[in-house]
C-alpha cells in the first residue's frame, strides 16, 4: 500500500473534524492572515483599530461590537497557534457531545461572557489593557466539558473523566499564570461555559433520551 502524503494526511484530519468547530478555527486563521497582510498583528494600535477589546471604548463610546470581534483576533502567530491547537481538540469533543448549535451557543456566548467579566473588573479597578484572543471562548468550551463530565460521571469511564479534569486544571493554571493573558476573560469564559451548558441541559433535558449527554 502507498503511504499517504503529508498533504493527504492533513486533508483527512480536517475532514474528520466537527464542522462548526472547524469553522471557528478557520475563521480565526483567515482573520489573522488578512490582518497580517494588511499590517501587523503585533501592533497594538493596529489591532485596536480592527476590533480589539479596550474597555473605555466599549463603555464611553458604545462600541459593544468589540466584545465579539476581539474573540477572532490574535497578537502574533504564536498566540494564534496556541489557541487553535487547543480549540481543534477540545472544541471537537464538545461539538460531538452537544451538537452544532449548542456548541456555537456555548463557544460564542461563553466568549462574550468572559469579555464582560473582564470588562467589569477592569472598569472597577481602572486597570485597562488592549486585549484580543479566542481563549475566553475556548475556556467556555472547557467549562462546558467539565460540567458534562461531572454531570455524567457515572456514564463515562473513570479514566476519561480524570483525563478531562486534568486537562481543564492545566488549562486554567496556565491561563492564570502565563504573562500577558486576560485571566478574568479566562475565568469568565470557563464559568460562562458551565452556566450555558447547565441552562441548555435544563431547557433540552426533558426532550432527550437517557442516552443523550445533554439529558
Amino acid at each position: 500500500m502507498e503511504e499517504k502524503s503529508t498533504l493527504q494526511e492533513a486533508l483527512d484530519f480536517l475532514r474528520s473534524r466537527e464542522k462548526c468547530n472547524l469553522l471557528m478555527v478557520m475563521t480565526n486563521i483567515i482573520v489573522f492572515v488578512i490582518l497580517e497582510w494588511m499590517g501587523s498583528t503585533t501592533d497594538t494600535m493596529f489591532m485596536l483599530h480592527h476590533g480589539a477589546m479596550y474597555e473605555p471604548l466599549v463603555v464611553e463610546r458604545g462600541e459593544y461590537y468589540r466584545l465579539f470581534t476581539c474573540m477572532f483576533l490574535h497578537f502574533g502567530v504564536q498566540h494564534l497557534l496556541y489557541n487553535m491547537l487547543l480549540l481543534i481538540f477540545v472544541g471537537d469533543m464538545l461539538e460531538k457531545t452537544v451538537g452544532k448549535m449548542r456548541y456555537l451557543m456555548i463557544y460564542l456566548g461563553g466568549g462574550i461572557l468572559g469579555n464582560l467579566l473582564s470588562m467589569g473588573v477592569a472598569m472597577k479597578t481602572g486597570s485597562y489593557a488592549v486585549s484580543v484572543g479566542a481563549s475566553g471562548a475556548i475556556f467556555a468550551v472547557v467549562g462546558a466539558l467539565v460540567f458534562l463530565a461531572v454531570k455524567n460521571r457515572n456514564r463515562i469511564s473513570r479514566e476519561e473523566n480524570r483525563r478531562l479534569m486534568i486537562m481543564a486544571a492545566l488549562s486554567l493554571i496556565e491561563g492564570f499564570t502565563q504573562t500577558g493573558t486576560d485571566s478574568m476573560a479566562h475565568l469568565g469564559g470557563f464559568l460562562g461555559g458551565m452556566a450555558l451548558c447547565l441552562l441548555l441541559t435544563a431547557i433540552c433535558g426533558k426532550q432527550k433520551t437517557d442516552a443523550d449527554p445533554m439529558s
